[in-house]
């Protein structure tokens, strides 16, 4: 299938699902049927005024055109900035005002018919030219398909050719991106961009690195690859791209974010999905009408940690507040910590544009209640659950609205907290509750009984001494106290409860699926790695590398098997001496040297491997403070007390009665801000950072790839701390969990839960695992070197590596075969680089890696080096197993500089025939001889051509053995030399570059050559560049008419100077594809 076949196939599909399909040259300024101006314009203006005439007839004619002035001119220079504004005009219509009945009114114009699909027009054209209006030197560029809604260009698609193995989708990446800087006007109006190459299909927004654009894996929702493995780019058609759900898409499923710099995201399928099936189950139950079953539960949304949940959360609540069925609704959102809140809050206050509402944050428990007390509808409210605590003079809490239409969010809903149960309760005494209340954390208490969820009031306030329960002296209170989830349901009786959550739901967890129901939607790890959304977290315990004596190991271990923080307050009161004492023993001071120094040697070779950034998480202030000090102790040079300088900081909490040796890691909310700024930037010196609870949930660092552990975690807690390093970063492969406290059991009950909700993949992957890839693909590139003596790689430097390139590639497939498990050698070493077997082959790792970037690279550097300065740079590629395609090249290894223009000269030639490394020195030629081919020749179509099929048949002879090594190095010099006097033809012809190209075409037909004298070829070729230069114009290749005009100037000049008749339509034919191929520059 070519890229043609592959475009008029997906025109195809887009026709069978509502658009229809024109032909861009046809409407273009010179087309048959022109609806533009000229081929700057990127909108059909025609048809947008004639939508937005049929959808406002309400409004005046005037202001109709002053939408229509707003939307052709947005006004705006920066690209992205300019495509929001364009984004809440589509959305939410242009602003207009007018003079009616002596006043003026403002109104909006609608671009789009949201709610009826067919009242808009649904195109898609194909070889949609356009010229850039960029510098000086603007170019004209022709995207394959532009979907055009309403004379609107919202949607782009860009393919490539299936049949070409070098034309992937990310080279329609790349093409997007070179779109971008050369014609940006047709990006001011783009919703959505697309890339494929006829199995694969990526969906992305404007501002999307490649690692964001993804896949779109279902039509129904439900099945996933519905049409199989290979056909993303019609599931991605018929499943997104269909006008109905295109439309409920760029409505509430487009957003930006401006947090110091401004992005677009958009979501991936399992957002889209996840937000429909939680609004048919919210609009269910928040009927009176509903089932009992369902009456008020809006269902859990489990979607793994990095896969997008708080956008998920933040389009549900968009689309919600928007739902026709739901009446303006309240949405209350519910975390239970305050950092929770606020990262929360971030989020959707920066989707103000899809939201349409300022969202508010209930400072207080009585802020809480005048926010949401008598609301008659309308308003988006963040609290944490401690707000919804009764006063101590109060039973319950008070009723604050019984309106049905009130939806409340509650974030990572599966804590304990939001159960119905009643508790009895030990409460402290008041200071100390209200103290503890200020900073949203729950008051401890003692707990003796439970009651179940049906129990009465009556019951929570029966005497004591019915239970059996002997009260504490005064003046402790005592009382039976529901959980939030009642106190939420007394507050708001008739709301509806939707949960979204990282982790999965414990089947011994009763409360939440009585609060909220059962799953609604599912995107677990295995999906989500599966997609690309996430990376697999690879585990290393490093326990025995700390040394600990006999009497500490037993007492950690069986200590951290019990204590967590996210136990209940009872067993929180319980354990708190417990964990006192095993603080102790963890913050000691040997032990937290001993940490320190493995942590600095761990991360150092970590980061060798793969540049990154890593958070250690310690049991409490007063450890992250010691272990601060143990580390700069041994790297002073990472130690600043500058905020903007430094490799290392504490994140943590604190306040001004700190002892003042934790003062200095005590920052206010701007500083955390930037410091979260410095540590999100893989290229800023911030490394590493120290925390105890701050940062492990609902903060992302992409480049972070490594945690330490050295506090008791378990289930939830443990989960989404773990999954700050599961987050898509360029080439990262995994992401890397180091335990020092011993957590390996936890992990292992989270893996049980995990399994027992039906949830695919695993937590964690041991990083023996990893070792284990390595070593059979290592033992594999060893069998390949099999007869290749390389024991002296050390310190043979770049003839060993050339020797071992030579000898790979006199295998069939050799250098195949080699650099594909040679990557994968690399992207496991990458994982497990820190365990001892792995420090042992690092430095083999190191030449093999070396090796596969001879055999493959392709771009040659330019930079010459000495002899002295070549064996360095292979000694240092193998001493830090680490290999740069900057420093590893195929001349390195061959001990040749790169010559530049006098590549083919008469000495550099002698010494590729001479070198010993014969199969080497082929693949050099063939490389040279391609690029050079690309570069001198590109569009000239006959000597392109000429030397592309005479490189190929020469290669392909060596590489069936139908000739011997020697004999291809001759064929290929003799061809530089041809190639040679090829490049510098035009001087000694006395023809421009584009007259040459001309001149071949026209003497290709053999008979002409015969026939004509050089002297007429070259007036034939001069005429014909001169008179096409004149009359080409854009698109004119695509229009048979223009063709046609073209066709038969060029037999006029060819009868003109008799030209053979015989080959006559032949080179008519020849020389106007060598006119297509020189147009874009001529007509730029």
């Amino acid at each position: 299938m070519t890229e043609d076949q592959l475009e008029q196939e997906t025109l195809g599909w887009l026709a069978e699902v509502g658009y229809r399909p024109l032909h861009g040259p046809t409407i273009a300024p010179e087309g048959e049927h022109p609806e533009r101006s000229s081929y700057q314009q990127v909108l059909l203006p025609g048809r947008l005024r004639e939508a937005i005439d049929r959808l406002n007839p309400q409004i005046p004619g005037t202001a109709r055109e002053d939408a229509l002035r707003q939307v052709l001119d947005l006004g705006i220079p920066a690209l992205l900035s300019a495509n929001r504004h364009f984004h809440k005009l589509l959305v939410g219509g242009a602003p207009v005002q007018y003079q009616k009945d002596g006043e003026t009114r403002g109104d909006l114009v609608r671009l789009i018919d949201w709610a009826e699909p067919s009242k808009n027009e649904w195109l898609a054209v194909n070889q949609f030219s356009i010229k850039g209006t960029v510098g000086p030197n603007s170019h004209t560029r022709r995207p394959d398909i532009i979907l055009f809604v309403n004379g609107l260009p919202l949607v782009l698609l860009e393919l490539k050719n299936p049949a070409d193995e070098h034309a992937d989708i990310w080279k329609a990446f790349d093409q997007i991106q070179t779109y971008k800087a050369q014609i940006p006007e047709v990006f001011q109006y783009n919703e959505l961009l697309v890339i494929a190459d006829g199995s694969e299909a990526r969906l992305g927004s404007l501002s999307a690195s490649a690692e964001r654009f993804m896949q779109w894996r279902t039509i129904d929702g439900v099945t996933l690859d519905p049409l199989g493995q290979f056909n993303e780019l019609e599931t991605l058609v018929r499943g997104l791209l269909a006008p109905a759900i295109l439309l409920d898409y760029l409505r509430f499923f487009v957003l930006f974010e401006e947090d110091g710099t401004l992005v677009k995201k958009v979501a991936g399928y399992h957002q889209f999905h996840a937000v429909r099936a939680a609004i048919q189950q919210v609009v269910a139950a928040s009927q009176p009408s509903a089932d009992s079953k369902i009456r008020h539960k809006g269902g859990v949304v489990w979607h793994t940690q990095g896969s997008g949940k708080s956008i998920t959360m933040t389009c549900f609540a968009a689309r919600v507040m928007q739902e026709t069925a739901m009446a303006n609704p309240t949405i209350v959102v519910i975390t239970d910590r305050n950092d929770l809140d606020g990262q929360l809050f971030g989020v959707f206050s920066l989707a103000q544009d899809l939201l349409r509402e300022q969202p508010v944050q209930a400072t207080t428990r009585q802020d809480l209640r005048a926010k949401l007390s008598k609301r008659p509808s309308g308003g988006i409210i963040f609290a944490t659950i401690q707000k919804f605590m009764p006063g101590e003079d109060e039973d319950a809490f008070p009723l604050l609205s019984d309106r049905s239409n009130i939806v409340v969010i509650a974030d990572e809903a599966h804590r304990t907290q939001y159960g119905f149960e009643a508790r009895f309760k030990t409460l402290r005494p008041r200071a100390a509750v209200a103290s503890a209340a200020a900073d949203g954390r729950t008051p401890a208490l003692t707990t003796g009984h439970r009651r179940g969820a049906g129990g009465t009031l009556a019951a929570r306030l029966a005497p004591p001494a019915a239970y059996g329960v002997t009260l504490a002296a005064a003046p402790e209170v005592h009382r039976y106290q529901a959980g939030y989830a009642q106190h939420l349901r007394d507050a708001l009786p008739h709301a509806t409860f939707v949960a979204f959550t990282g982790t999965p739901v414990s089947s011994a967890d009763r409360d939440t699926r009585a609060v909220f129901g059962d799953y609604i939607h599912v995107y677990d790890m295995q999906q989500a790695k599966d997609d690309g959304a996430t990376v697999a977290i690879y585990y290393e315990s490093r326990l025995a590398k700390l040394s600990l004596n006999n009497e500490e190991l037993p007492h950690i271990d069986d200590e951290v098997d019990e204590l967590a923080e996210d136990e209940e307050e009872s067993e929180q009161a319980k354990l708190k001496s417990r964990w006192a004492a095993l603080e102790k023993v963890v913050g000691s001071k040997p032990r937290i040297e001993r940490v320190a120094a493995d942590l600095v040697a761990h991360f150092e070779e970590r980061n060798q491997a793969q540049h990154g950034k890593a958070m250690m998480v310690a049991m409490s202030r007063e450890i992250c403070v010691k272990l601060y000090d143990a580390i700069v102790a041994i790297r002073p040079e990472w130690h600043s007390e500058d905020v903007e300088q430094g490799a290392i900081k504490v994140i943590m909490t604190g306040s001004a009665s700190d002892k003042d040796h934790l003062q200095s890691h005590i920052y206010n909310k701007q500083t955390k801000k930037r410091l979260e700024a410095r540590f999100k930037d893989l290229n800023d010196p911030l490394k590493l950072v120290i925390v105890r609870d701050m940062w492990l949930t609902g903060f992302d660092a992409p480049c972070c790839h490594t945690m330490y552990i050295d506090k008791p975690m378990r289930g939830h807690n443990l989960m989404q701390a773990i999954a700050r390093v599961n987050r898509v970063f360029r080439d990262k492969p995994g992401g890397l969990v180091v335990d020092y406290i011993g957590i390996a059991n936890e992990l292992k009950s989270a893996l049980k839960d995990y399994t027992a909700s039906q949830g695919r993949g695993r937590p964690t992957v041991d990083a023996a695992e990893a070792y284990a890839v390595l070593a059979e693909k290592l033992d594999i590139l060893r069998g390949l070197l099999h007869g290749y003596d390389y024991s002296d790689f050390l310190t043979a430097g770049h003839k060993c590596l050339a020797g071992a390139a030579n000898h790979i590639l006199g295998q069939k497939d050799g250098k195949l075969r080699f650099a594909d498990h040679a990557l994968a050698m690399s992207k496991a070493f990458t994982l497990c680089c820190t365990l001892d077997e792995a420090k042992a082959v690092r430095e083999e790792v190191a030449f093999m890696q070396a090796v596969k970037v001879i055999l493959t690279k392709r771009d040659i550097t330019q930079k010459k080096k000495t002899d002295e300065e070549r064996e360095l740079a292979i000694r240092q590629i193998i001493g830090s197993a680490v290999v740069s395609e900057e420093v590893v090249d195929i001349f390195d290894a061959v001990g040749l500089d790169k010559p530049n223009i006098g590549i083919l000269d008469e000495a550099f030639l002698a010494e590729v025939r001479n070198l010993p490394e014969r199969n080497l020195a082929v693949e050099l030629l063939e490389r040279l001889l391609e690029g050079e081919i690309k570069s001198r020749f590109s569009g000239h179509l006959v000597q392109e051509k000429r030397f592309s099929e005479m490189l190929a048949n020469v290669v392909k002879r060596y590489q069936n053995r139908a000739i011997e090594t020697a004999q291809v190095i001759e064929e290929l010099i003799e061809m530089a030399r041809k190639f040679h006097a090829a490049a510098s033809r035009g001087e000694a012809l006395g023809l421009t570059d584009d007259e040459v190209r001309f001149y071949d075409a026209l003497a290709e037909n053999e008979s002409a050559v015969r026939e004509l004298s050089d002297e007429t070829l070259k007036k034939i070729a001069h005429e014909l560049t001169e008179n096409l230069r004149k009359n080409l114009s854009v698109d004119w290749s695509e229009r048979e008419s223009v063709r046609a005009k073209l066709r038969l100037m060029v037999k006029r000049i060819l009868r003109k100077y008799k030209y053979p008749p015989d080959q006559q339509e032949g080179a008519v034919e020849l020389v106007l594809q060598q006119a297509k191929a020189l147009g874009e520059m001529w007509v730029a």
